[in-house]
């Protein structure tokens, strides 16, 4: 039994092809759909452009959240080259967010920029509130190290917001975090028991 199916990417909606953003994002979904999971973006450019192009390179499927605002100028909407295997379409930001909150059964966050933060704040407040039954995501980048670090200097953060994620540098170690999660969930569920330590 698969316990993490869908991976939803989050990222800057800006990255272009041939730089390194992009590109870690191609290489990451590429990797993944490799190994059969499906892809979920928020079916715009960028990094959501890259995960689905990545995912088809890997032979795997994709699924994406839009929305076609008429008064959100700031939003990057749908892009239309972004096309996917599976559609689901929402009518406002929030509501695209939470689906592919909903739809993820984990997430990898790469930088970004405001839409970027609302997303990875949300899935962190998650993962604490439901903390033990949480989906733990993945932070893309040494950058993250740095925000971390301030966010423990200047915020008031509990000690198991900071058990729920982890950061990582290349597409195999995100592979590799996503097969330790899947181990963890199973053990959690009770589906497979672990010799006792000695």
């Amino acid at each position: 039994m698969r316990f993490i199916r869908n991976i939803s990417f989050f990222g800057y909606s800006e990255a272009k092809p041939g730089e390194k953003l992009y590109e870690d994002a191609f290489k990451t979904a590429k990797l993944l759909a490799e190994n059969g999971f499906i892809i979920v973006n928020g079916g715009g450019p960028g990094i959501m452009y890259a995960s689905t192009q990545g995912a088809i390179a890997g032979g795997g499927e994709t699924l994406s959240v839009t929305f076609s605002p008429e008064d959100a100028p700031g939003f990057e909407g749908k892009y239309l080259g972004n096309i996917t295997t599976k559609e689901i379409k929402t009518s406002n930001y929030i509501e695209r967010m939470f689906k592919l909150i909903e739809h993820g059964d984990t997430y990898i966050v790469f930088r970004g920029g405001a839409g970027t933060l609302s997303e990875f704040a949300t899935i962190w407040c998650l993962a604490r509130l439901y903390f033990g039954r949480h989906k733990p995501f993945i932070l893309y980048g040494d950058f993250w190290k740095n925000i971390i670090k301030s966010f423990k200097h200047n915020m008031i953060v509990r000690g198991e917001e900071f058990k729920v994620f982890k950061i990582v540098n290349t597409p195999q170690e995100v592979l590799q975090t996503v097969k330790e999660m899947e181990i963890r969930f199973a053990k959690r569920l009770g589906h497979i028991s672990f010799p006792a330590k000695k």
